[in-house]
């Protein structure tokens, strides 16, 4: 039977199947069959003897986990065979601490508790500080390992003090009542093992052979975890591509795929480089791409299909020219016979997506938002329209309560519910009642506090609904200036994201007022309520969606818009160019027959229009000729938190550049330092 299993496998994947014992890093090249050699490996080890309930096998989604199972089963004779462990990280960690959580001093009758149940909690520990804020903060000390007391100490910077108080007091809320969040599924396991060795043992011998799949995606506590679980052997296989991880920003680690066979005794590293999804052509620009990153181990896709056809690159003046070009070019597709749903856009930056939705609801072109909402109904955008309601109706009772308190002002459910009954009872709007009531008549209702706090939000709204009668463009400037609306999502974890949206909405909006000067901004609300309405979600469309989104999917035609410097590669604070480029690589990798990138030299950039430089990534993959622009862009920011082999943990609180290097001035519990980048790593 095992001579059968391996029948359909290329000769690299036939050696990483083959390996039983040992450390084995497979390096699996986009579209090389990862899948098939991981399910095919489960399948062999059980078809020469070893007992299935030896081998263990861990994802990152149970989607994977259970196509992975299906997969392996198949290729047994005997499928009633008790099958192996094949699950994600977390519900191994679940089961592990059903049994074993007693070591802890407490019950395993614990209740696992939801992102939303953890903001709760959290809001209820403290109002000031955004919980979506902390509740990221928190996930990244539990998946570094770093106690409430450590963080204490890590700063003296007053924002990350609260949160390490917040933090601890979280701690003890989950204690008290028993519950568990998402990465104490992970820390509490690690936990129990490492301050019990004859369990690690113990769970080490059970697990003889075990598999990691996505391994450039795992974080330092998965990596700490898997070192426990191999406490008594060395049998374990990974699976990963260094040129697929795209993941640092969620705390995943380039470092555990390029240094595991230090980590790991005498490994084994198998390459799959033979690609069977797409064509030479785009394979050849695809490593192009990939080559100019220094960190990576090194593997070449070789084709196993034909040439195919020439990239295309597209050049625009604008984003409405770019939306028009891609638009025709699908049409024909579809008027050839290609189905729609082998269709796909991708963009790195989700605002992008704005445009094209405009395009093809005129177009009437269905498509379909992959991992994302629609433009117009994400919660920023929602916000922004509901303001602009207010300032056009007065009585927008609706609008009005949703902006309230947003950014927040300390007014809460109660103090809206008091304004609505009053609302109800005079039959006036809530924004009358503000305007007419005294202050005395307004404390009445709502308290001494919140009735200044919307006074003074009231003569806000009027003073920009004055400015709007004299000139429009003025009003915008001033509405970000009254609000500071963007403000709020600075410290977010999609906190880009949602400021791109907000700026590419009011770039959307002077760009309707230029065109259409005589119209008011009660005509684009009811532009944007017409467009919003339409449901164009169509299953059979075409998928529209963030090149993060389309990892691990593949389509026959992508075109990828928004190849600019500053949009693709992002470009600033934080961003690290090695991560955009391996952005590149997927982006490319998931077309099958065709691909097609695109440029424009002006688009809404920060609320204005902006003249653009076309992406290094078209130069260095080939494309197009041109200098290459090798300026990498800083991996650090202030607030990042960092380790340094002899000061230990600290906060990065400056950052300026020293010659080719960054130099960093850390805080390291009260001890400023600067030291060079390359002495230090995030965290």
């Amino acid at each position: 039977m095992s001579e059968t299993i391996l029948k359909t496998l290329n000769e690299s994947q036939s050696k990483a199947v083959q390996h039983i014992d040992g450390a084995m890093l497979i390096l699996a090249g986009a579209g090389s069959g990862k899948t098939k050699t991981i399910t095919t490996r489960v399948a062999y080890l059980i078809s020469i003897g070893i007992d299935p309930s030896s081998i263990l096998t861990l994802t990152f989604t149970n989607k994977a986990a259970r196509e992975m199972q299906s997969r392996a089963t198949s290729m047994l004779d005997n499928n009633t065979i008790y099958p192996p462990l094949l699950c994600t990280f977390h519900k191994f960690g679940l089961l592990f601490l059903k049994f074993n959580i007693s070591l802890l001093g407490r019950k395993n009758n614990f209740v696992i508790i939801d992102s939303d149940d953890k903001k709760k909690i959290i809001k209820n520990i403290e109002k000031e500080l955004t919980p979506a804020l902390v509740s990221s903060e928190i996930s990244r000390y539990k998946n570094s390992l770093i106690t409430p007391v450590m963080a204490k100490n890590a700063t003296e910077q007053k924002i990350y003090k609260q949160i390490a108080d917040i933090y601890e007091k979280y701690e003890n809320y989950l204690l008290e009542n028993n519950l568990v969040d998402f990465d104490d599924l992970l820390l509490l396991p690690y936990r129990i093992l490492e301050s019990n060795p004859e369990l690690a043992t113990k769970i080490s011998d059970k697990y003889r052979y075990i598999m990691v799949d996505e391994y450039q995606d795992t974080n330092e506590l998965q990596y700490k975890l898997l070192q426990q679980l191999c406490s008594s052997h060395n049998n374990l296989c990974v699976v990963g591509d260094d040129d697929q991880s795209i993941y640092g920003w969620r705390g995943a680690t380039i470092k555990n795929i390029l240094n595991f066979s230090e980590q790991f005794e005498n490994t084994k590293v198998i390459k799959l480089e033979e690609n069977y999804r797409s064509t030479d052509t785009i394979l050849k620009h695809a490593n192009m791409l990939i080559e100019h990153n220094r960190d990576r181990l090194g593997k070449l896709l070789k084709g196993t299909r034909s040439k195919g056809e020439d990239i295309k690159v597209y050049e625009s003046h604008d984003e409405s020219e770019e939306t028009r070009k891609i638009i025709s070019d699908i049409k024909s597709l579809v008027n050839n016979g290609a189905n729609p749903k082998d269709i796909a856009i991708l963009f790195r930056v989700n605002a992008l997506s704005r445009s094209l939705e405009e395009g093809f609801n005129k177009s009437g072109i269905g498509y379909n938002l992959v991992g994302g909402m629609k433009f117009y109904e994400r919660a920023e955008i929602k916000d922004l329209i509901a303001y602009f309601r207010v300032i056009t109706n007065a009585n927008d009772n609706f609008s009005f309560k949703r902006i309230i308190n947003k950014p927040k002002r300390g007014i809460g459910k109660t103090t809206i519910d008091k304004l609505d009954m009053e609302s109800i009872e005079q039959r006036k709007s809530i924004y009358n009642i503000i305007n007419e009531s005294t202050p005395a008549q307004l404390s009445e209702i709502v308290g001494q506090k919140n009735a200044r706090t919307l006074k003074v939000f009231l003569a806000s709204v009027m003073d920009l609904q004055d400015v709007l009668k004299e000139s429009k463009m003025r009003f915008l400037d001033l509405f970000e200036e009254t609000f500071d609306f963007k403000e709020q999502y600075l410290k977010l974890p999609d906190g880009y994201d949602k400021i791109a949206n907000i700026d590419e909405f009011n770039g959307y909006v002077r760009d309707f007022f230029i065109a259409n000067g005589h119209l008011k901004l009660e005509d684009f609300l009811a532009n944007v309520a017409l467009e919003s309405d339409q449901d164009n979600l169509d299953i059979d469309g075409v998928s529209m969606m963030s090149i993060h989104a389309s990892k691990g999917l593949e389509y026959k035609h992508i075109f990828i818009i928004g190849m600019e410097e500053g949009f693709f590669p992002l470009i600033g604070d934080g961003s690290d160019i090695e991560e955009e480029r391996r952005l590149g690589y997927v982006a490319f990798t998931r077309a099958k027959d065709e691909l097609t990138l695109s440029f424009v030299h002006s688009r809404f950039y920060k609320g204005r229009r902006a003249d653009l430089q076309k992406s290094r990534f078209l130069t260095e993959s080939g494309l197009i000729e041109g200098s290459l622009n090798i300026q990498k862009s800083s991996a650090y920011k202030n607030g990042d938190l960092i380790k340094h082999k002899i000061f230990g943990m600290g906060r990065v609180v400056g950052v300026q550049k020293a010659g080719k290097e960054l130099k960093l001035t850390i805080n390291f519990g009260g001890s400023k330092r600067d030291i060079l980048s390359s002495f230090v790593e995030k965290i």
